[in-house]
């Protein structure tokens, strides 16, 4: 095997899209859709607040005053920036003008006038609170429209906060300090590191496992099928059997390999620059609201080698085995019916995502991260969140490169008689006699 024609090989694959228009604008497009759809929904969010006109009846009585006033008093007196954290999602989500009925009449003449002002527009909502109805802790709402799950949550909340104050005090309670001494408790989560602990939010470093898991996923995904797509181009051009006349199948493959895999990082490079340029105002944003003696997970070298070594390696694993099902069939069509089986080992490692990020350490994220088609991204998630013995990180990628130098065997006999094969889709039985006398 010569390593000269690899290197041709990789570089003109390299430059045939890099240096394309179609490259750069996808390139640059996707960051800038991605920042569009993530972070212009939440300012605008941020700056708009539903409102809802409420009217209240309190037919049980000593409730409708409370609530009314509860309803508005925190978003007059006290910022936004001041509530619990839980809260303020919350109260920046609704804010409400309530106008108490008295009860008069008959129930259901009054039930039926307050709908009529909902469907007029007169009104948005009702509440209704019965003695019947809070004994068995339920308070009616109609509206016309009930999915607005985020208003009606923090009004469950603010009713519910209501009703136990007057519950409490008709038993002599003092609710004030209930409240105190029943008031949830925190966990203040510091995270235990050689270099020396610091205090890390649990949540951040989810996110922060999550977001590379999915980046790999969907980097090794456009890839691979790109390597399947550009054999597909050639064979069906007949352009590789001029080049099959100068360089063995071996070379022109891994020249594939190679040179796409560098086109795949070029890209991501350039998305991850992008993606932090475009998030930092958002980022320091957000870190206004982190209290001071937090720290947010840090992106250390060491992991963003990793991740670029998992990135090699799953792209090798998965890209081999698409270019042997480009070369072993004659159209997209055929193609795609291949590569729905591989789609499953790339969409496998998400059924185990939560159970691994809650503990990385336990004997499913082990074996799991030690599978080679499971390896690059389980490996990775178990890195972000806990760094895995030296021993697991060394064996699962022994056992990845392995596997990939066999599947690399395997792949260029089919690669080496299929890329010459036209007009016929291949049998499991024809590509196992390719595999034994290629």
């Amino acid at each position: 095997m010569r390593i000269d024609p690899i290197v041709t090989i990789a570089k003109r694959e390299y430059l045939s899209r890099v240096k394309t228009k179609g490259f750069w604008i996808a390139t640059l497009l996707l960051p800038v859709a991605m920042a569009a759809l993530t972070i212009l929904p939440s300012m605008i969010a941020m700056k708009t607040r539903a409102s809802q006109r409420l009217a209240v009846v309190d037919e049980a009585g000593g409730y409708g005053e409370r609530l009314a006033a509860k309803l508005v008093e925190e978003e007059k007196t006290k910022p936004a920036t001041e509530l619990e954290p839980g809260r303020r999602r919350k109260e920046e989500t609704a804010q409400f003008k309530v106008d108490l009925v008295a009860r008069s009449g008959e129930r259901a003449a009054q039930r039926a006038e307050l709908d009529r002002k909902v469907l007029a527009g007169e009104i948005d909502a009702w509440l209704w609170l019965s003695p019947e109805g809070l004994e068995k802790n339920e308070v009616e709402y109609h509206a016309e429209s009930v999915s607005n799950f985020m208003t009606q949550s923090r009004l469950s909340d603010v009713v519910s906060e209501v009703v136990g104050e007057a519950r409490l005090k008709a038993a002599g309670i003092d609710a004030a300090q209930v409240a105190s001494l029943t008031h949830e408790v925190d966990l203040e989560t510091t995270r235990v590191l050689a270099e020396g602990s610091r205090q890390e939010g649990g949540m951040a470093g989810f996110f922060l496992a999550y977001f590379l898991f999915f980046l790999l996923y969907m980097v090794t995904l456009l890839y691979g099928q790109q390597v399947m797509n550009g054999v597909l181009e050639e064979k069906s051009s007949r352009i590789v059997e001029v080049i099959l006349a100068t360089v063995r199948p071996i070379e022109l493959l891994l020249g594939k390999l190679l040179g796409i895999g560098l086109a795949g990082l070029t890209q991501l490079a350039v998305w991850l620059t992008t993606m932090v340029a475009l998030t930092a105002p958002a980022v320091l944003g957000a870190l206004a609201l982190v209290p001071e003696d937090t720290q947010l997970p840090q992106v250390s070298l060491v992991l963003v080698l990793h991740f670029l070594m998992l990135f090699l390696l799953g792209f090798s694993l998965f890209a081999t085995l698409y270019a042997a099902i480009g070369a072993a069939t004659n159209n997209v069509q055929e193609a795609q019916q291949f590569a729905g089986f591989l789609v499953i080992f790339l969409v496998a490692p998400m059924f185990f995502l939560i159970p691994i990020i809650n503990d990385p350490d336990s004997t499913l994220a082990v074996v799991l991260s030690m599978i080679p088609p499971l390896t690059p991204m389980l490996m990775m998630l178990r890195i972000a969140v806990k760094m895995p013995p030296l021993w697991q990180i060394l064996t699962a990628y022994v056992l990845t490169s392995a596997f990939i130098v066999f599947l690399i065997w395997v792949c260029a006999r089919i690669y080496r008689i299929g890329i010459l094969m036209y007009g016929k889709k291949p049998t499991f039985q024809e590509l196992w006699r390719w595999i034994r006398y290629a």
